[in-house]
């Protein structure tokens, strides 16, 4: 298999170091022994010249949100639109959000606020996640999509995220809210690193307390892999 891996953001402060790069989660995911993948820095304008060269494309999260007037962003909405059906798409978080506006979706800040901790969303019998009743996943997130593009077709929703996993069978495209690359040592990390800035003490320790629960990131990421090794097709 051969990933480009579009990097929309960066893991804040010591992170990184601590835990690797977005590319690197993924990496660790979805690849196995002989797979290859490349890592484009979106914000520096790096996209593939031709995205039929790879099995897939796949969008980061990011910290950035799709309305932001950042220079990088339409440029990106067009890859999308000239890759879509030239090769498998596959958007996490941002991913999935810039993917829906690109697409002719809408996407805003959510007055629901922050989603936060192990989220759990019902699977639709017929998407890319059939099969699984629910799935419990890491959820990082305060923008949502609340108007998915005319051919989109829903995966999986919750309460909080109506939108949460979507497909897009004739772009050969599928994305997800929710974070599989998050091992649960990093999310934790994570919501320490934004205790008292993004969320109240009462929301990271309820964020905190929902890991005890196991988690699906695993057959999500298995998932995404068997439909970029069926050519983007559900």
């Amino acid at each position: 298999m051969r990933l480009a891996i579009l990097e929309t953001g960066t893991p804040p402060g010591d992170l990184s170091g601590r835990f690797g790069d977005y590319p690197a989660m993924f990496r660790q995911l979805l690849l196995k022994a002989g797979d290859t993948a490349e890592t484009f820095d979106v914000a520096l304008g790096q996209l593939p010249s031709d995205p039929s060269a790879w099995d897939a494309c796949l969008v980061t999260g990011s910290s950035a949100g799709v309305y932001d007037p950042l220079p990088w962003i339409a440029p990106l909405k067009a890859f999308l639109n000239a890759a879509s059906g030239r090769t498998a798409l596959v958007g996490v978080c941002f991913g999935h959000q810039v993917m829906a506006e690109a697409f002719g979706g809408r996407v805003i800040k959510s007055p629901k606020g922050w989603g936060v901790g192990l989220h759990r969303y019902g699977a639709r019998p017929d998407g890319w996640l059939s099969g699984l009743p629910t799935l419990a996943v890491a959820a990082s997130h305060q923008d949502q999509v609340v108007e998915p593009p005319g051919d989109a077709r829903l995966a999986a929703a919750s309460d909080f995220t109506p939108f949460g996993a979507l497909a897009y069978p004739e772009r050969r495209a599928i994305s997800i809210q929710l974070h599989p690359e998050f091992e649960p040592d990093y999310a934790l990390a994570l919501i320490e690193a934004r205790r008292g800035n993004r969320y109240t003490d009462a929301q990271a320790d309820a964020a905190v307390a929902s890991y005890a629960q196991g988690n699906d990131r695993l057959e999500v990421g298995r998932r995404l892999r068997s439909f970029i090794e069926a050519g983007g097709r559900t």
